[in-house]
Parts: C-alpha cells; structure tokens; sequence
C-alpha cells in the first residue's frame, strides 16, 4: 500500500480565469454545502431549536421586507457602478464567469442555494451569537474577492448589516433569504444579459 505524501500537497492562489466552468461549479456548491453544514452544527451546538429557525412565517410581510431591501441594494449598487471605475469594484472576474453564460434557471438555482446556505450560517447562526455588526465583518472577510478593493467591501458590510437588522425586524430567516435570493438574482441576470461595451 502507498504512502499518501502531504508535503506535496500545494496551495496556490488561483484566479477566475484559471478554472473552467466544470471546476468553478464544483467549488460553488461544495463551498455552499460547507457552509450550510456549518450553519447546521452550529444552530444544534446553540440548541437552537432547527425547526423554529426555519418555520415559515405566518404572513407574506417578510417579502415586502425582503423584496424592499433588495429593491435599495439594487438601486444603490447601479448607482455607485456608475460613478466608481469598475476596477474599484472589480472582483476578479468571478461573478460575471458564474453568470455571464448560465441559464436562467441555473441562475436561479445558485441564487437559491447560496441565499438558503448563507443565511442559514450567517443569520441563524453566527447572528445569534455575536450580533449583526460582527456578522456582518465575518460575512464581508469571507467575500475575499472583494476585499482588494474598499467599495464593494464596504457594500457587501452594508449589505449584510441590512440582512441582520431585517431578520431582527421580522423574527423570520425567510426575510434576510428572500432579500439575499432576490439580490443575487437581479445582479445575476445583469450580469447575463449585460452588452458588452
């Protein structure tokens, strides 16, 4: 039997156009598996009670909040892009290889799924331990491909403080996941259907 060598195990730093679609798929939804599984233990090891986090709320209200803060986000990011240089907010060509040629309904479904896995980790979990302003740099540091640059940084921070103080105003996870879906998905299909210039 062979001896698996961990010193040649290398870790290099990759960019976007180093990976093909197949790859950049796979590190997708591994990563978001990753973090919903972490969200998971952590919500337990809280005893939090699972079900409750993710009970469905008694009224549609949540949308309107959830909608509502997209509608801004969407609104305040078309207006920065056109003043900021898009090197400022350039986030190495990630974003537009996710969407850039997907399906529509492939765009939908990542919306879903990293909307549903962060929220659950972020606002369910570490949320409820260190409060929405510390989330909020946690959910920032963890958008790496932003932190380059202090505007899209500081709009991802922004961003995610408005999903904490939503899911405080409603009581519901449903709220700060429909906002984080609708968001995703509307910057997504931007990015899909963008002409070049």
């Amino acid at each position: 039997m062979r001896k698996f060598n961990w010193r040649k195990i290398k870790i290099r730093p990759v960019s976007a156009d180093q990976l093909d679609d197949r790859m950049l798929l796979i590190n997708l939804y591994v990563s978001q598996a990753l973090i919903f599984v972490i969200g998971l233990v952590w919500i337990l090891l809280q005893h939090q009670n699972i079900i409750s986090v993710l009970a469905p709320p008694s009224t549609a209200e949540f949308l309107l909040w959830g909608f509502g803060l997209a509608a801004v986000v969407v609104i305040v990011d078309l207006t920065i892009s056109r003043w900021v240089p898009e090197e400022a907010a350039d986030d190495g060509g990630v974003n537009n290889k996710i969407f850039r040629n997907r399906p529509i309904w492939h765009i939908v479904l990542i919306c879903l799924v990293v909307s549903f896995c962060e929220e659950l980790l972020f606002r369910g979990a570490i949320q409820f331990a260190i409060g929405p302003y510390w989330t909020s740099i946690v959910f920032a540091a963890i958008h790496v491909r932003y932190l380059k640059h202090w505007v899209p940084t500081g709009l991802v921070f922004c961003i995610s403080y408005g999903l904490g103080w939503i899911y405080i105003q409603t009581g519901t996870l449903w709220a700060p996941i429909a906002a984080h879906f609708a968001i995703d998905l509307v910057m997504g299909l931007i990015i899909r259907y963008r002409r070049e210039s």
